[in-house]
């Protein structure tokens, strides 16, 4: 059994050894694997899930994915004329065979912020859910292999609302999604946490006395915050309702952060500041989509031939012509990730240093920018006052106030986030949890204490 924290950013997978709980090295991406998957063609990664199937379960597979499978066939021979390995690539591998070809192949990361999406036909739904099954099968591999025996019961955990605009509706699609794929990959017995109460659970294990805790994890494509009360009395109960005081949760994490600092710190550079030839602000629609990899309509629309014609039309009444002609070499070379992924490593980087450089080369030979925590923190306002708003939420819904705010996921390690939150609420001790492993070895936790 198994806590599994299929996460936005990274997945990890926690265990409980000796009455601990330990989280698994999963090959060469170490504990903690990259939320990424890279294929050569979007359908390669239905034929890849095929083939890992048994007899009874090819059948009817073959029956719902009949399409995407009859492609297949004609892309892998094609692949094989060509020298091309059909195989699927996770992790770190993805992101690095991506960034080598960006025009070519299908690479997705942060597969999760897109399940509760509404909007969505049969066939995107069917699309995500081979992605996720693909990506939980990498996992459940080399878990598998960490641990030398198979593994058939997981938690998996979840953020309070996926990303999506119907509330319940989204959530439903997500879970249904999530479900369908760790039951399709060997899952037989599959249930669900929320991401805060499985990070308070490892807070919990530290507490000497009964505390009322506000855990907020922010994650990767959400925040998420819970009220929990917790104690040394309360660590073996397997129903914990009572003790859920409130919950709250927005969909903003650190793929948001990642977009903004992109937004603001990238795009002035490819003209979004600019004027057109009649003195006018040029448009800034295209460049706010050219950064949403977390939104599938916005992504569509910009790598749409109607909105190459009309970026084609924004170059010639721009003031500055080669300027915006990088916009251009984004939309023809699939660069969305890359830029975005140039704006998450310098927000790492602002971890430690007031200053980070970008290198724009891939637009530009000799083109880089410079980022400040300032501007980090004037890009991200809007996100973190919602953040702020959310947990004033969650305490009015308790009706009580904290004994400790308790911050866990990766982006917390950020200077910036963590004195913006120290400011909202001065007067409440803030501790800072495991970054990455609170949730996964609280999930881990709690598949021992239902499984057992």
């Amino acid at each position: 059994m198994i806590g599994f924290d299929y996460g936005t950013s990274n997945c990890a997978v926690g265990v409980m050894s000796n009455g601990q709980p330990k989280i698994l090295s999963l090959g060469e991406n170490g504990r903690f694997t990259p939320s990424t998957l890279y294929s050569p063609s979007r359908d390669i990664i239905t034929h890849w899930l095929y083939q890992r199937l048994s007899e009874a379960e090819q059948a009817d597979f073959k029956l719902k994915r009949a399409l995407p499978l009859q492609r297949s066939q004609n892309i892998i021979r094609e692949l094989k004329l060509d020298g091309i390995s059909p195989e699927l690539s996770f992790g770190q591998a993805a992101l690095d065979n991506y960034l080598d070809e960006p025009e070519e192949g299908y690479y997705i990361k942060s597969p999760k912020s897109f399940l509760g999406a509404s909007g969505l036909v049969e066939s995107q739904i069917n699309l995500f859910e081979d992605i996720v099954a693909a990506m939980m099968s990498n996992i459940k591999t080399l878990s598998e292999n960490a641990e030398q025996r198979e593994i058939t019961k997981a938690v998996i955990g979840r953020p309070i609302n996926f990303q999506g605009l119907k509330g319940e509706e989204s959530n439903r699609q997500a879970i249904n999604v999530l479900t369908n794929a760790a039951k399709r990959i060997g899952f037989k017995e599959v249930e669900f946490q929320f991401e805060p109460v499985a990070a308070g659970f490892e807070y919990e294990a530290s507490l000497t006395q009964e505390t009322k805790v506000l855990v907020v994890d922010i994650g990767g494509g959400t925040t998420d915050c819970s009220m929990l009360l917790m104690g040394p009395e309360f660590k073996e109960s397997t129903d914990r309702t009572a003790h859920l005081l409130a919950h709250s949760g927005v969909r903003i994490g650190g793929n948001d952060f990642d977009i903004q600092l992109a937004l603001k710190g990238i795009m002035p550079n490819l003209g979004m500041n600019s004027l057109l030839k009649t003195g006018k602000p040029m448009p800034i629609n295209s460049f706010s989509q050219a950064v949403a990899i977390n939104n599938v309509n916005e992504q569509t629309e910009f790598y749409s031939q109607a909105n190459r014609r009309f970026l084609e039309q924004l170059k010639r009444d721009s003031a500055e012509p080669d300027v915006f002609e990088r916009l251009l070499t984004v939309h023809d070379h699939k660069l969305s990730y890359c830029l975005v992924n140039g704006a998450e490593q310098a927000k790492i980087g602002l971890t430690t240093s007031e200053l980070q450089n970008i290198d724009l080369a891939v637009l530009d030979e000799h083109l880089n920018v410079e980022v400040s925590r300032q501007l980090m923190l004037e890009s991200s306002l809007s996100q973190l006052k919602q953040i702020s708003q959310m947990m004033e939420n969650a305490v009015l819904q308790a009706g009580c106030k904290p004994d400790v705010i308790f911050v866990t996921g990766g982006t917390a390690k950020s200077p910036v986030l963590n004195e913006y939150l120290k400011a909202q609420m001065p007067d409440i001790p803030l501790v800072i949890g495991d970054h990455f492993g609170s949730v996964t070895v609280g999930l881990a936790r709690w598949a021992n204490r239902i499984f057992a």
